[in-house]
């Protein structure tokens, strides 16, 4: 079965919404919306996200990456394959466009579509853990402080960082907010995290890719800091003096699904607007 899950709040989600049921419907084929899905697009359903989530093996994600990353985060990671379609500018896990809905639901029903699989980062912060699609984000609070922590990796030292900040980024949130930091940018398929300190105080300081078998140990250094770690831009907690942050390889994944013959390069190329020259 196909789910249907909207970002109802963005422009053009319900006409979107009766679009993508109105394909569904002409070529005689079932579709599960969730409740506020529904609503806004003046149909009827009581389906929660977790309810449709359980009863479906491919989830059509109507929005931007915001919106597919909480509702991984609502699913707790617990998500079919995800289909997103974007209601605003391209982005590199909505790869496509809302003109592009007929050209997905042929697809769709079809199942010629391609799964690009996803690693996701379980991350651990005393008895809790969270998974990060993208990234893990520890930052200073309101006081323009450097942040100082220790990062190991399998137990041995890699450095001390004074920076205003540090990313742990998947290959999926290599082209995030760790790219924007000076970054580079993984494969979905490299089998790689990535440590970028963001601003540091030492200049040679730089991005470090690590293997997905690796486990990551963050520590902060400094007693009276105003230190936030934040998951995928959704999740927020605060850090002490000698919290320490536990990160490696989930062993769930999570399914994206993409156009045949429209690989991760492709979608590179047009998002970053990669032409090989300069004008």
């Amino acid at each position: 079965m196909i789910g249907l899950c909207a970002h109802t709040e963005k422009p053009g989600a319900a006409e979107l919404v009766r679009a993508v049921v109105e394909e569904f419907k002409r070529r005689g084929a079932g579709l599960l919306l969730e409740k506020e899905t529904a609503r806004v697009a003046g149909l009827a359903s009581e389906l929660t996200e977790k309810e449709l989530a359980a009863r479906c093996e491919l989830l059509i994600v109507l929005g931007g990456d915001g919106s597919i990353l909480r509702l991984l985060h609502r699913l707790n990671g617990d998500s079919p394959a995800i289909f997103g379609i974007n209601l605003g500018s391209l982005g590199f896990l909505t790869c496509l466009s809302a003109a592009e809905t007929r050209e997905a639901v042929d697809s769709i029903l079809a199942k010629n579509y391609v799964l690009s699989p996803r690693t996701l980062l379980a991350v651990r912060h005393g008895g809790a853990e969270l998974l990060a699609l993208n990234d893990v984000v520890i930052s200073r609070g309101e006081r323009s402080r450097l942040v100082k922590t220790r990062v190991r990796i399998d137990g041995q030292t890699l450095t001390d960082y004074n920076a205003d900040g540090l990313i742990i980024s998947t290959p999926t949130g290599s082209t995030a907010y760790s790219l924007s930091s000076g970054g580079p940018i993984l494969m979905p398929e490299s089998g790689a995290f990535v440590v970028t300190p963001i601003c540091p105080h030492v200049l040679t300081n730089r991005s470090v890719v690590v293997s997905d078998d690796s486990r990551i140990e963050v520590e902060l250094l400094v007693e009276g800091q105003e230190v936030f770690a934040t998951v995928d831009g959704q999740a927020v907690f605060e850090m002490h003096l000698g919290d320490r942050l536990i990160l490696a390889k989930s062993s769930r994944r999570l399914n994206l699904a993409m156009l045949p013959g429209r690989s991760f390069s492709d979608v590179l190329r047009q998002k970053l607007k990669w032409s090989g020259t300069s004008v």
